[in-house]
């Protein structure tokens, strides 16, 4: 008997005995887990997954892919180039067995990506959410007054920012909002840095593509 299971984004066509290398999932060698993403099993097809189905499998190691090289270069006024190598985080699992009904009351842990792990499978409750203590309640400010000073000052702060290629009013506003006030913060920024704020306001290669951190240093000076 096969099946059709999905994790990490793909699917795959399994059957006992199987092993494959799935996207990183939360465990160590030698646990147990099951993926509930069932699209079919045997003879039927889930609508779109099968009630009560699963896959089971154990972790037999956690691994990394081969390394992909990427190069980027622009020829711009400002070019700019970036090398970046990556190596996808994988887990090696062993299928162990598919079944067809009963996997919601099989107290296996279900197979999660990330760090954390899953309660048992079978539909139980997750853990309770550790109580955070609630911080006491500040005195509100009597007046609003004390607020304006601060953001007059962060203004006079800050470097005009639409100096930079492709920075109008409201890119410069997102970038304010981020804590990103000066030429100097940028000129400082790392590859991590680019990629976590291309990421973070959804610039998709703009800082690299405008050279944004050249143009910084020399306004900085």
């Amino acid at each position: 008997m096969f099946a059709v299971m999905k994790t990490g984004g793909k699917q795959y066509r399994v059957t006992s005995g199987d092993v494959l290398r799935v996207e990183k999932i939360a465990a160590e060698a030698g646990d147990k887990v099951q993926f509930n993403d069932v699209l079919l099993v045997g003879g039927t097809v889930g609508t779109p997954l099968v009630d009560g189905a699963g896959v089971q499998a154990e972790v037999i190691d956690q691994i990394k892919g081969p390394k992909t090289i990427k190069f980027v270069k622009r020829r711009r006024k400002h070019s700019s180039k970036r090398t970046r190598g990556h190596r996808q985080q994988l887990t090696l699992v062993r299928i162990t067995d598919i079944l067809e009904k009963g996997a919601d009351k099989s107290g296996v842990k279900a197979a999660v990506g990330g760090a954390g792990f899953a309660a048992a499978a079978g539909g139980a409750a997750a853990a309770a959410p550790k109580k955070v203590k609630k911080a006491a309640a500040k005195p509100a400010e009597t007046t609003e007054a004390k607020a304006e000073p601060k953001k007059a000052a962060a203004k006079s702060d800050g470097d005009d920012l639409k100096q930079l290629s492709g920075v109008g009013p409201a890119l410069e506003k997102k970038l304010h909002e981020a804590g990103v006030t000066t030429f100097a913060q940028i000129a400082a920024w790392t590859e991590a840095d680019i990629a976590a704020m291309d990421e973070k306001l959804s610039f998709k290669g703009r800082i690299e593509r405008e050279g944004w951190v050249d143009q910084a240093k020399e306004l900085a000076k």
